[in-house]
């Protein structure tokens, strides 16, 4: 179980820049309609397989579709996104609001970089630029409930998943008695901070998390996580962060 999120350290890791992404011609806050991914990239844009390839701190440039935004902080933006092919999160992007307030569901953008890794999580580093370009897709959620004991769940990290018929296990408050969540991962929190609760496949327990800067306490999961029972069976979607292991970053619960 991590100790905490890496949003946990955003007031500490932001700096003030206060560059634009550039370009960009879809200025609404409305979710386009998905297009399907474009598999061609342009011209000195790595395809997914050599972004994987290449090793930390190289220089990266990579064509995505935004997935999801955890966070803008002064000038500084925090994104899933995906391809054809996997899934990117970009770690502190230079980013106006104007321009962050774009970054619907879906938008297709350019990001230029470097790349990085913390406790496990490979992203793109702090201070990558972004260029919103032409072009809509928003990423199914895949599967991956038959992966969460093998190594082969770490081919989807940072992309969209689903995790399905799980039980909800007990977690431990501060006083040992047993709750279906908590706030922060020790039950040391508050409401409005991150939501931590234990599920089961009825053989391995597995440590999911609600981001607070990605989906606050008044979005639905928020609420639907806090309402959750023991016992409860439930159908996740979410992305799948990592912090020394799998740590995936919940938006959305549905009980069965």
């Amino acid at each position: 179980m991590k100790n905490m999120t890496r949003a946990g350290f955003l007031a500490l890791a932001l700096t003030l820049t206060l560059s634009a992404c550039g370009g960009g011609s879809n200025a609404g806050g409305t979710t386009p309609a998905s297009s399907g991914p474009d598999t061609e990239k342009g011209e000195g844009v790595m395809t997914y397989a050599e972004y994987t390839a290449a090793k930390v701190d190289d220089p990266v440039v990579i064509e995505a579709y935004v997935q999801g935004k955890q966070s803008w902080w002064e000038g500084a933006a925090s994104i899933y996104a995906q391809d054809a092919d996997g899934g990117y999160f970009i770690y502190n992007a230079q980013c106006s609001e104007e321009d962050y307030a774009k970054l619907v569901d879906g938008q297709k953008i350019k990001v230029t970089g470097y790349k990085a890794e913390w406790s496990g999580e490979v992203e793109i580093a702090e201070g990558a630029t972004i260029e919103i370009e032409e072009g809509n897709y928003v990423a199914p959620a895949v599967d991956v409930t038959d992966k969460l004991s093998t190594d082969e769940l770490i081919n989807f990290q940072n992309q969209k998943v689903a995790f399905k018929g799980l039980s909800v296990a007990p977690s431990k408050d501060p006083d040992g008695k047993e709750v279906a969540y908590l706030y922060n991962w020790d039950g040391s929190g508050s409401e409005g901070d991150d939501l931590y609760f234990n599920v089961t496949d009825g053989t391995n327990t597995y440590s999911f998390t609600v981001e607070s800067y990605l989906t606050d306490k008044d979005s639905d999961v928020y609420k639907a996580v806090q309402g959750l029972q023991l016992g409860d069976t439930v159908d996740m979607e979410g992305f799948l962060y990592w912090y020394e292991g799998a740590n995936p970053h919940i938006t959305s619960v549905t009980v069965k």
